[in-house]
């Protein structure tokens, strides 16, 4: 951040397919971490504002869900979640897997690299038919050499819905500063959106849960399906200037919790640690975390867990 007066300010919504990299982007953007960011696809269930400024603009950056073919409730609200983020935005990004448009082209295409493929031009057909032009950023070009993107370029700017095509890496930040300088330049002109030490609109009690969230999905990573919640039940603020959170990890079958647990309670215990870890170098003070976990078969079809996570139930 700088001292700079804020004259512009804006949002910009990160849309595509699960697992472009689109958490990586946003946290590379403003400069730390405000979205989780695993191997998993569909991680990010909820559009996490982070906040940037580029000299005297700010920008606030909509990390939405991962756009996919949608069958569940579950599914069907983080979808109409990410759409809704773009709706609403002054700029769009499409981020895209460049590496899967690679390998396609090379006749080497994975089952995951396919389905990568199939939402991104399902999200190329949803810009279409909404009339919105977007940004295209071509992710995860520092696994290949940069010659075999430039026809895939050309494919792509041939469905006339981008402005401008950026390559990137949002793993180690190589063309996100043009990016962001682009993105800076479509914001209106306004006052700030937010206090300029502000990095991100989530609360806290959200975001403590999002990262024991984060810490389960690297510890299991393809024993438990993504769908399982993490609820911050209680948050006290101690005397000594330490905080105590009280969080349930919601689980949809008995075995799965088995699976959380882990054999004499290593892996909850191991998942607590590194999320107490990682939270008390966020607050900058002594975390004491409790984890509990519980089965609950039908979460994900009672109205109250899609408040908390700021999604639509009714979709």
């Amino acid at each position: 951040m700088t001292d700079t007066p804020i004259t512009h300010a804006g949002f910009a919504a990160i849309i595509g397919a699960p697992n472009a990299g689109k958490s990586t982007l946003t946290n590379r953007l403003v400069g730390t971490k405000v979205a989780i960011v695993t191997h998993k696809v569909q991680t990010t269930r909820f559009p996490v504002r982070g906040v940037a400024q580029v000299d005297g603009t700010q920008i606030v950056l909509v990390d939405t869900p991962g756009i996919f073919a949608a069958k569940r409730r579950l599914d069907r609200a983080m979808v109409k979640a990410a759409w809704s983020g773009a709706d609403d935005a002054d700029a769009i990004v499409h981020l895209i897997d460049a590496s899967a448009w690679v390998a396609e082209r090379e006749n080497w295409v994975d089952g995951a690299q396919k389905k990568s493929l199939e939402d991104d031009r399902r999200v190329i057909e949803q810009l279409k038919q909404s009339g919105r032009k977007a940004l295209l950023a071509l992710n995860k070009i520092d696994l290949f050499p940069h010659d075999q993107v430039l026809p895939i370029i050309a494919e792509l700017n041939e469905t006339g819905v981008y402005e401008e095509v950026f390559m990137i890496s949002a793993e180690n930040g190589e063309g996100v500063e043009a990016l962001e300088k682009a993105l800076a330049k479509r914001m209106p002109e306004s006052p700030a959106l937010y206090p300029p030490d502000q990095i991100a609109d989530l609360p806290m009690r959200l975001l403590a849960a999002e990262v024991t969230r984060e810490k389960l999905m690297l510890r299991l990573h393809q024993e438990l399906p993504y769908q399982l919640m993490v609820e911050t039940e209680a948050w006290e603020e101690k005397k000594d200037g330490s905080v105590r959170v009280q969080q349930v990890v919601v689980v949809g079958r008995e075995n799965h919790k088995s699976m959380v647990l882990g054999k004499g309670g290593a892996a909850i215990k191991d998942v607590g640690r590194k999320a107490r870890e990682e939270l008390s170098e966020m607050l900058g003070r002594k975390v004491h975390l409790f984890l509990f976990v519980k089965v609950d078969e039908r979460w994900q079809e009672r109205r109250e867990s899609y408040q908390g996570l700021g999604l639509e139930f009714d979709v």
